[in-house]
């Protein structure tokens, strides 16, 4: 523990190694980065925020839209028979 707290402070005393005059400085192309990445997130949140005007106001099954009619739980499917004369249940092979 006292071996590592040592060589922590060591480490934050030792004087940078790159201290010449381009020390520090940035260039175009971190600029360039940073505004790419600006306008991805920009455009995602866009994009989110339109899909999300979409959405149905809520999610009720009693009333459900007519693209929603056939979800699972809004519409009672009657078995399909069988070949045999045999009802199936919906769903098996």
């Amino acid at each position: 523990m006292i071996d590592t707290l040592t060589a922590v402070i060591t480490l934050l005393a030792d004087e940078p190694r790159n201290t010449g005059p381009e020390f520090g400085k940035a260039t175009p192309l971190g600029l360039l980065i940073t505004v790419a990445l600006l306008v991805g997130t920009f455009a995602l949140v866009w994009s989110m925020n339109r899909h999300l005007r979409k959405l149905p106001e809520s999610f009720d099954r009693e009333h459900p839209e007519p693209d929603q009619a056939a979800d699972e739980g809004t519409v009672d499917i009657e078995p399909t028979p069988d070949p045999e004369g045999q009802p199936r249940e919906p769903g098996s092979g």
